[in-house]
């Protein structure tokens, strides 16, 4: 492994903010850490940059462990979400930066720069003001700088952040493509999930301070580990149920399961795919308390009779109108009993 932390504990004011955290990331893995505001994300990052001493636990490099060793000699490339470049300096300024200080000659400077502003998307930039550049170009840049010095690690602060919808999904493609070309190692802290999805080999949700869940971007999305995990994916068909056999007593009703679930008193998600519309005699009554368009589907907002809201993803041409009153039928294929 790359990167190991075992037991990594930090404490603010006697509270720990990361709580005895073990984490791997292996040689060419992308590793995106997921969760809301105060789960330790970011002071996990930067525990590994060294910029965040622990109160316990330690973290390891290459096998190394680097207690007392500064964040400058850890190797490591930063690039965080407000860029924090050189206003003074140009763009070659600041991408040759992490090279100068380890003391390459200034001829190979030169070529280094050229290659990474070609690889990033901006060539021929090196002379422009940093001031001049969009806030894409700037994240460009930053990204440049970070990989300038080849770091064993890339660490990856909230990077696209500040950058508009279009502009962040367009960059999280290239950026997946870019190293796995490179086949950097990366460990990237976001709250955004479409972010961390698209760009992670592996998918670690965090919350309290330790790790919620860890694995694929499809083992995470298919089967979150619990309420917490499912509902911060945005999930929000999330109820108490008892599953017996193939079916889960919900206050939903009955509502079938996969074959082999868990049995007892259990947690059910139903993804909004398993929310099935049927006329208004055929199934659970519901009353259509709002319709949201979501680009690929419509998300149309169910109040049932007596039972927690609901959530069903239909076509735009399918959408029943505010205040209709449909029926509700369940598919077991969408249907999660979460451990």
């Amino acid at each position: 492994m790359l990167l190991e932390l075992e037991r990594a504990t930090v404490r603010f004011g006697g509270r720990p903010v990361l709580d005895a955290v073990d984490l791997a990331v292996a040689e060419h893995e992308v590793v995106c850490v997921l969760g809301p505001s105060g789960s330790g994300k970011s002071t996990l990052l930067r525990a590994v940059a060294g910029l965040q001493p622990l109160d316990a636990g330690r973290v390891l490099l290459g096998g190394r462990d680097q207690t007392g060793v500064p964040a400058h000699k850890r190797e490591l490339g930063l690039m965080f979400q407000d860029h924090q470049l050189f206003p003074q300096r140009d763009v070659g300024g600041n991408v040759a930066f992490g090279p100068r200080m380890h003391g390459m000659p200034r001829t190979r400077q030169g070529e280094r720069v050229a290659e990474l502003l070609d690889l990033v998307g901006l060539p021929g930039a090196a002379g422009r003001a940093v001031a001049a550049l969009s806030g894409g170009e700037q994240q460009r840049v930053a990204l440049a700088r970070a990989l300038a010095p080849r770091p064993r690690l890339l660490m990856l602060d909230e990077p696209l952040g500040q950058l508009d919808r279009s502009l962040r999904e367009r960059l999280v493609v290239e950026l997946r493509e870019l190293f796995g070309r490179l086949g950097t190692t990366v460990l990237a802290v976001t709250h955004d999930q479409g972010e961390a999805f698209a760009l992670a080999d592996r998918v670690v949700v965090m919350r309290d301070g330790r790790i919620a869940q860890s694995g694929s971007p499809l083992e995470v999305w298919q089967r979150p580990a619990d309420a917490f995990v499912a509902r911060f994916l945005g999930f929000d068909n999330v109820a108490e149920a008892t599953v017996t056999e193939e079916a889960a007593v919900t206050p939903w009703g009955k509502v079938p399961v996969p074959p082999g679930s868990a049995q007892g008193a259990r947690t059910l998600l139903v993804r909004p795919a398993g929310v099935r519309l049927v006329g208004a005699d055929d199934g659970l009554r519901c009353t259509v308390a709002a319709r949201t368009f979501r680009g690929t589907h419509v998300a149309v907002h169910l109040q049932p009779e007596g039972a927690p809201k609901l959530e069903a993803a239909c076509t735009l041409r399918d959408a029943p109108e505010v205040g209709s009153v449909v029926g509700v039928s369940f598919d077991a294929t969408e249907t999660v009993v979460l451990d």
